[in-house]
């Protein structure tokens, strides 16, 4: 694992409980293809809010899951990371 996802895995484990809520946000251009397969990242789409920007070329995504672990949380941000011009926040 590289040193920035460490670092991170180390602060998600610092800074929250777990198992517990953890609140995504991503930046999806406004494309069906893409805000599908971030959707599909989540369990509970339900739960995923969703806002268009002013131009309408991008989406930007919110969802709030339960995480067992900050492994669970950086694995959804990868996953997000192999999808062309997604965002995370």
């Amino acid at each position: 694992m590289d040193k920035q996802l460490e670092d991170m895995k180390s602060m998600l484990w610092a800074q929250q409980k777990w198992p517990g809520i953890y609140y995504f946000k991503f930046i999806v251009p406004n494309d069906p293809v893409k805000l599908e397969a971030v959707k599909q990242l989540f369990a509970d789409q339900d739960k995923i809010t969703y806002r268009v920007s002013r131009d309408i070329r991008y989406i930007a995504i919110s969802c709030k899951q339960m995480m067992e672990h900050p492994d669970s949380v950086l694995a959804i941000y990868s996953a997000a990371s192999a999808i062309e011009g997604v965002m995370a926040l």
